[in-house]
């Protein structure tokens, strides 16, 4: 394929939509034909090591026998703690970087939060840790928690408020948020344009199992054991939520094979509904999202793009 000298008309080109629906061959594909590079927008394709389970097929990125170059995969080790302040001072850095040598940036994922912290420029703060907050907080259950971060701000998905100790965290960073709000991060000015991929419901949810069942059949559980054994305790690995949670369940006994298949697929489902959820949210909030048809190949959907970025 010919690649164009500059970028497109938007710095940022955005390619999401709920999981297993194609996005990083998509990306890719777009990315060799714009002489692009990618930002993943993944919370957990930044874990070396959970590869299987996060779905990092680096052979995505191979197109026309060439390897398009991909940032925030790979990061750190499994058992630290990412947050949104660190991808977005992440992303600021990759966008930067590619920005700088005139190439054209794609952001990448699934994680409907990391997307709007990009493109709206949160202003976030390193947040340092508030013992005499947590003190009190300790007294409250795991429900009065979750209302309480509810009031501060939308949750994104059940990994806030699963872990008390990250829901803990989370209203710590908030309540830090509202107090310095006017402290600011520098944040680059860019244009930006948003592109999803839709199914019906109904494929997604077929999608989700067959890609389950393959996952399963391709080193997802050797994988999950592999990093128990490296030293992960399991409660690190449930942390990760999905695939990481159900299948340390099983690798450690707590439940039979067919339970954590039954569990981890309807937990997969409800995520791919959440993220869709999260997209209307933003779609209300007057981010513009152009849907693209899902049963396209990517030939037409990469023309269906390129139209509508060149309008």
């Amino acid at each position: 394929m010919t690649h164009q000298n500059k970028p497109t008309a938007f710095d940022l080109i955005v390619i999401t939509g709920p999981t297993a629906t194609g996005k990083t061959r998509l990306a890719a594909e777009l990315a060799n034909k714009l002489n692009g590079e990618i930002i993943s927008a993944d919370s957990r394709q930044i874990y070396k090591g959970m590869d299987v389970g996060t779905g990092k097929d680096l052979a995505d990125y191979i197109v026309d026998g060439n390897m398009v170059p991909f940032h925030l995969v790979d990061l750190y080790n499994p058992g630290y703690e990412f947050n949104v302040f660190e991808f977005q001072n992440h992303f600021i850095k990759a966008f930067d970087h590619i920005r700088k040598r005139s190439k054209q940036a794609l952001m990448c994922g699934g994680t409907g939060l990391y997307i709007e912290a990009a493109l709206a420029k949160y202003r976030l703060l390193k947040v340092p840790v508030n013992q005499k907050l947590r003190k009190e907080l300790e007294q409250y259950t795991q429900e009065e928690l979750t209302e309480k971060l509810a009031k501060l701000r939308p949750l994104h998905n059940t990994t806030d408020t699963g872990d008390r100790k990250r829901l803990i965290r989370a209203i710590e960073i908030e309540t830090y948020n509202h107090e310095h709000s006017e402290e600011s991060t520098h944040y680059p000015e860019f244009s930006h344009i948003i592109f999803a991929i839709n199914f019906p419901r109904s494929e997604i949810r077929e999608r989700i199992t067959i890609r389950l069942k393959k996952r399963l059949e391709n080193g997802m559980i050797e994988e999950v054991d592999h990093l128990l054994k490296t030293g992960l305790k399991p409660e690190q690995l449930k942390f990760y939520g999905l695939e990481y949670k159900y299948i340390t369940q099983y690798v450690t006994g707590e439940i039979v094979y067919d339970e954590m298949f039954s569990k981890l697929n309807t937990a997969i489902h409800q995520f791919a509904k959440r993220q869709m959820t999260w997209f209307r949210r933003m779609e209300r909030n007057g981010f513009k999202i152009h849907w693209i048809d899902g049963y396209l190949p990517n030939q037409e959907k990469i023309l269906q793009i390129t139209q509508t970025i060149e309008k």
